[in-house]
């Protein structure tokens, strides 16, 4: 398989000092990879230079002919705000926003999409309800129903997992296993080792630099994660960034700066 995404000595900052240093790698066509390391380790910060919320300090990112609907992205429950007065079967519509007319408005055919996702990840009946009514889990399948409509190449998760109930993590989980059989590219960070060992062929173990990436039998070794931690805590937090002469800003949707 041809790298569809490709990452060249990638390096991304906050503030100058380096979040993630010196990255260099490829995700394959297809592939499902599971971005993983310590705590801190740079992982989320990765994954938005990816989707594009955030530019590289220095390196590029190669998307190729990707565009920005090609993606479909979850953030962490964290960053999501369930206080706005929406309807679970609203939320689910946004997925499909590409299909939405000049005036925003959705079909009826969205509107079935809409339903049948919600069957799919186990919400049928529960298209009236407001979202702030859900529960950990309920929202976050809600979430990915809302992906499922976006009917995106690739698929970026951030911690899809965390502080849900084991039923839901293994439905998820399913949904995660089907997209890659439609050959979909599913990227996900993860803390749980056990999830990346069993459902992600592929790992990129990092701890601000590089680690090792390729097949998740050989990266996620002890040795390695003995290696994860160790470069974790001996991190300087404030180190500059070390920039080139001439820098490349990959990624025509990218949206930030780079840091100062």
């Amino acid at each position: 398989m041809s790298d569809l995404i490709r990452l060249d000595n990638l390096t991304v900052a906050y503030e100058r000092h380096p979040a993630v240093h010196h990255i260099s790698g490829g995700f394959a066509a297809g592939s499902l990879t599971a971005i993983a390391g310590p705590n801190g380790a740079g992982k989320s910060t990765l994954l938005k230079a990816i989707i594009g919320e955030l530019r590289p300090a220095g390196g590029s990112i190669d998307r190729g002919a990707l565009m920005r609907n090609d993606f479909g992205y979850l953030p962490q429950a964290a960053d999501i705000v369930r206080r706005f007065p929406i309807s679970v079967a609203d939320t689910v519509m946004l997925g499909a926003w590409k299909n939405a007319g000049a005036f925003g408005r959705f079909s009826r055919k969205d509107a079935e999409r809409a339903r049948e996702a919600l069957g799919i990840v186990g919400l049928s009946g529960f298209e009236k309800r407001h979202i702030g009514s859900l529960s950990a889990g309920q929202f976050q399948r809600a979430l990915f129903a809302r992906l499922l409509l976006q009917d995106a190449r690739v698929i970026l998760l951030d911690e899809p997992f965390t502080a849900i109930d084991q039923r839901t993590t293994r439905d998820l989980l399913d949904l995660v296993l089907r997209w890659n059989q439609e050959e979909r590219t599913v990227i996900a960070v993860l803390h749980d080792f056990e999830q990346v060992r069993s459902y992600f062929p592929e790992t990129l173990l990092i701890a601000r630099e590089l680690v090792g990436w390729g097949k998740t039998q050989e990266i996620m070794s002890p040795a390695n994660l003995i290696k994860a931690r160790a470069m974790a805590e001996r991190w300087d937090e404030e180190a500059e960034t070390c920039l080139p002469k001439e820098e490349h800003y990959g990624g025509e949707f990218a949206k930030r700066e780079p840091a100062e």
